[in-house]
Order: C-alpha cells, then structure tokens, then sequence
C-alpha cells in the first residue's frame, strides 16, 4: 500500500483517504466540489473576464506585487493552470446555471413567488389572552399606537421596533402567520389571533412583491443548482450502498 500522505507519525494510504474523510464529514465537501469542477469544465471565460477575475482574486487575498503571488502558490503547492481555475471558478459556475436552467426560471418563478414577496407589518404577541383583548381595542380606537404598545406589552423582538417587522420574505415567516398576510389588506388590524402559544395582534403595512429582475434570477438559479448537487451527491456517494 502506497502511502500518499503522513502527518507526523501517522502515514494515510489511498485505501484510507475515503474513511477518513467520512470521519471527519468532509466526504460530502469533496463530491460537491468535484460534482462542480465536472459540470463546469465545458465552460470557459473570456480574456478580458479572465483578467477582471484575476484583478479581483489579487484584491481579495492581498497579492499586490508579483513575488507576492508567486510566494503565494509556492505555499499551497499550486500551479498558475490551477489557480486560473480557482480564480475562473465562480463566474464559470454561474456560466453552467445560466446555460443548465435557463428555460426553467419562469415557471420556478411562478411557483416560488408567494414565498419570496416581502411584508412590513405590526405585530405585538403576549401569552395574555385578556392584555390581547385589551391592546386590540386600544389600536381598533385609536387611542395608542403600536409604536407606544409593541414596547410595553409585546414579549419578542419587535418591541425593540417599535412593533414593526420588516420587509421579510413571507416564506421566511411562521406558516399561519405568513398565511394571515396574504389575506388581509394593508392598512387591516387582525384581532388577537392564537399562533402557537402567542396571541399575536396584527396589522399588514405593506405588501411588496417580488419581481423577476436580475437579482431574483441569479437566486432562483441558485436554489435550482443548490438542489441538482444535492441530488448529484446523493446519488454518488460511495456510502449509500453500504
């Protein structure tokens, strides 16, 4: 058995590597990565990304002069044609989504909308049920605000705020509450409603929805890749058929 690498005493032959890395939960990392390196191999930059990319890179770890960055591959042992593929590596990878789900985003857009429009809203939740009655018929009249309440009676981190929550994506909000948002109008004060073991007090301000610009293309790809690696991962890891 040949010995591929020793750290102080201890030597790990190519038989070993596998078990080591699942010991340390580092396999998944390693098929994920190179998952990636195959799928974005037909993809290639142009000169002038190439050069951005580099400029960039340089930035980013503090390599100002030419012995710097020559210091800096003799460390990690690294050649140029590997560091071009590091430095590529990012704008290759979105290269690969635009190409792989180009014809998908419009449909996924559809069915991801209701969770990525966004909400300001009030809110003041207590676990008193007769302080929830009470508040509510303050803000119904008019005779405070939910500035002057949420602080005062509110036990979450909106009483900080003033009572006011947001923009959040409603897919990033409890279900029932999330559901109650999409139902009322802006302007519209929900009476003490139980939610889990709050009465929450509710009134939406505003309702913002999503739109398919640029921004929300480039995370639609990316929930669309994060879920094609981990399929691919799953379906090459040398484990599941143990």
């Amino acid at each position: 058995m040949s010995v591929i690498l020793q750290v102080r005493e201890q030597k790990v032959t190519a038989e070993e590597i596998i078990p080591l890395l699942a010991n340390y939960q580092l396999l998944p990392q390693l098929l994920r990565e190179m998952i990636i390196d195959q799928a974005i191999a037909p993809f290639d930059c142009t000169p002038e990304e190439e050069e951005k990319a580099y400029q960039g890179f340089y930035l980013q770890q503090r390599l100002k002069t030419e012995a710097e960055r020559q210091a800096w591959l003799r460390d990690r042992n690294m050649t140029p044609e590997q560091v071009r593929k590091l430095v590529t590596r990012a704008l290759r990878l979105e290269k690969f989504k635009q190409a792989t789900w180009k014809n998908e985003l419009d449909a996924y857009f559809v069915i991801r909308k209701p969770q990525l429009d966004r909400v300001i809203y009030s809110v003041i939740r207590t676990k008193d049920g007769g302080i929830a009655q009470e508040i509510y018929f303050r803000l119904q009249a008019e005779e405070q605000s939910f500035a002057e309440l949420a602080p005062k009676y509110s036990m979450g981190p909106e009483a900080r705020t003033k009572g006011i929550v947001g923009p959040v994506e409603l897919g990033k909000l409890h279900p029932t509450l999330a559901k109650f948002l999409t139902v009322i109008q802006p302007g519209q004060l929900l009476p003490p409603t139980p939610i889990d073991n709050w009465f929450v007090i509710l009134r939406l301000e505003k309702l913002l929805p999503v739109e398919l610009n640029d921004l929300t293309r480039w995370q639609l790809r990316h929930e669309l890749f994060l879920k094609w690696l981990g399929q691919q991962v799953a379906e090459f890891n040398p484990f599941n058929n143990c």
